[in-house]
């Protein structure tokens, strides 16, 4: 357990997060009007969302077959009967003056995401419900020093709240919360994650207490947009809330606002609960009747989600279970892996592993790319590796190698050519360059053959394969030493 150390001993964090992730789909929960990104202001608005009179929503099937397929997702129960009720508050860019929302009876009840933990460990983490609801719109108050101006093109766009159980303890486990999540609905198809272009934020619920009291008044930061932000805030918050009550005041339920760019919160608004709401069903749409051999239907085609995937990695290709979980973290990192490994795993998971985490990752990441964009594909990779394996090339020709197909986009076996590049295997000539490399070293030689400096060894070998331009096979190298220095 982490905890946070004050002056009158150590507290301990409990944390809740509340996600709102926009659902992939083509319109809207309760209109025809399109979802797409990036359109000009108030292009995608129906009748229904700007709130005409005597519009009456429908509810679009594909919304709730994605909550559904999440659900499923998150080891969750689907309640096959599910009501839709008015949330009374108002909302400036929501014409309607009520958000449609579930609160008594949501879609998808309880359920359970396993976390990874840098140290290796998982955790399981409770999800609440996961319910359906209609985003709001956009108030844009920079584009007018006088006025205000309202975009309804997200407004009735379909969000799927989840909820989680106050179980997380710490910023870190907040964050594999978050990425876990995102993970899952990515896998799924059934949102993006993109919370730079708002498809997912999330609320953090936050308390603090002396190891094992009673829970303390929590605080709820909203509408946080990325992983680190969120951290951030929950660490602010968390040593706030700490310097309050040591100093004899009090926290009050509010909604607070995190200031990423001053890295703190500042008070929005008292906190409302539910029953200020006014919760109601929404007298426009029937309760939500679904049928079992329909949830059936959709979780028979379900993909491989990510635990599924890490752990037949870890059973098939022997990896650690770290290395699975960086590789299935992202389904199109999992894909290229595999493709890397070629048909029937026909390379060495553990080395392909290593080259796909450590020196294509890197680059990708040192390039700011995409996996989509990246100059070097598996293929080219995994016949680079293929060079390794027969000998060809050494480990270490083979980054310079990479580094050459990364900048040029060129086959390994095309650049070992063109460079003259192969691995000295000859016997003799090896021989040669570590006879000259002894001969003009005695000191360090009579270091070895004393005992002063066994570990002299190393830096032969180093001096050796400098000599050969990187090209002498290593392992021959460290015989041939041994045998010359030893004799």
């Amino acid at each position: 357990m982490s905890l946070i150390q004050g002056e009158t001993g150590d507290w301990e964090v409990v944390i809740g997060l509340e996600i709102h992730a926009q659902v992939i789909s083509r319109s809207k929960l309760f209109s025809g009007a399109s979802t797409a990104f990036g359109s000009a202001p108030n292009s995608q608005v129906s009748l229904v969302d700007a709130a005409m009179p005597g519009m009456l929503p429908v509810l679009n099937r594909e919304c709730v077959a994605q909550a559904v397929r999440t659900g499923l997702g998150l080891n969750a129960r689907i309640n096959l009967e599910s009501v839709f009720e008015r949330k009374n508050y108002f909302y400036p860019d929501l014409p309607q003056g009520y958000q449609i929302s579930q609160y008594q009876t949501p879609v998808v009840g309880e359920g359970v995401i396993t976390i990874d933990l840098p140290d290796g460990s998982s955790r399981d983490i409770g999800i609440e419900r996961l319910h359906l609801e209609q985003d709001a719109g956009k108030s844009m108050h920079d584009q007018d020093p006088n006025k205000t101006f309202v975009d309804l093109n997200r407004s009735g766009v379909a969000l799927m709240e989840i909820v989680s159980k106050p179980d997380m303890r710490s910023a870190e486990e907040a964050g594999a919360y978050i990425r876990k999540l995102r993970s899952i609905l990515r896998y799924l198809g059934t949102c993006d994650g993109n919370m730079d272009e708002g498809s997912m934020r999330c609320d953090v619920n936050l308390s603090v207490r002396k190891p094992g009291g009673e829970l303390g008044t929590r605080t709820e930061t909203k509408n946080v947009n990325s992983v680190r932000f969120v951290q951030q805030a929950i660490d602010y918050e968390a040593r706030r809330q700490v310097e309050l009550l040591e100093s004899g005041g009090r926290v009050i339920l509010e909604t607070r606002l995190f200031d990423a760019r001053k890295g703190e919160s500042r008070s929005m608004r008292s906190k409302e609960e539910a029953h200020d709401y006014r919760y109601f069903p929404d007298p426009d749409l029937l309760p939500l009747e679904i049928e079992q051999a329909w949830v059936d239907e959709l979780g028979a085609n379900l993909p491989e989600l990510p635990d599924e995937k890490k752990a037949r990695f870890i059973k098939d290709y022997g990896l650690t279970p770290y290395d699975a979980s960086v590789l299935v973290a992202e389904q199109a990192n999992a894909a290229f892996f595999e493709t890397v490994l070629g048909e029937g795993g026909k390379r060495d998971p553990k080395i392909v592993s290593n080259w796909v985490t450590v020196n294509f990752f890197g680059a990708l990441n040192a390039s700011s790319l995409d996996l989509g964009d990246a100059p070097v594909s598996a293929e080219q990779l995994g016949g680079l590796i293929d060079l390794i394996a027969d000998d060809t090339i050494s480990g270490r020709i083979a980054k310079d190698v990479f580094e050459e197909m990364w900048a040029t986009g060129k086959d390994a076996a095309t650049i070992v050519e063109e460079k003259g590049l192969k691995q000295i295997t000859d016997t003799g000539e090896i021989e040669a360059i570590v006879d000259k490399v002894i001969a003009e070293n005695p000191e360090q030689a009579e270091q070895f053959r004393s005992g002063d400096n066994p570990k002299v060894i190393g830096w032969f070998v180093g001096q050796v394969m400098k000599a050969s331009q990187g090209k002498a096979n290593p392992g021959m190298v460290n015989q041939l030493l041994k045998d010359k220095l030893g004799g």
